[in-house]
């Protein structure tokens, strides 16, 4: 993965926050129909997030123990939680020439 890409999961990553959220949500923010930007895609298989059906909830996504720990190493653990998903999940995309 290159590291434009990378920093777009990290980014995806970092948005879904420690808790499960719902697939629909995750895939309506990250799911994009540019070959080239294919973050969902790419999370899953590199193994980063995992969804299971949840009785009552539906199918819910979360970061796998992978995922975190490639959250710590890019050292963007202290800003994880629900906080970031107030802004658009792919305003990153913007400042990168990508939006």
């Amino acid at each position: 993965m290159d590291d434009r890409l990378k920093s777009l999961v990290l980014d995806m990553l970092e948005w879904m926050g420690p808790e499960p959220r719902p697939y629909t949500e995750v895939i309506e923010a990250w799911r994009t129909s540019c070959p080239r930007l294919t973050v969902w895609e790419d999370a899953v298989e590199e193994g980063l997030v995992s969804s299971a059906v949840v009785d009552g909830r539906g199918v819910l996504v979360s970061i796998t123990p992978h995922g975190r720990a490639l959250l710590a190493e890019s050292g963007r653990v202290k800003g994880h939680g629900r906080a970031a998903s107030a802004r658009h999940p792919l305003s990153p995309l913007a400042g990168r020439g990508l939006g």
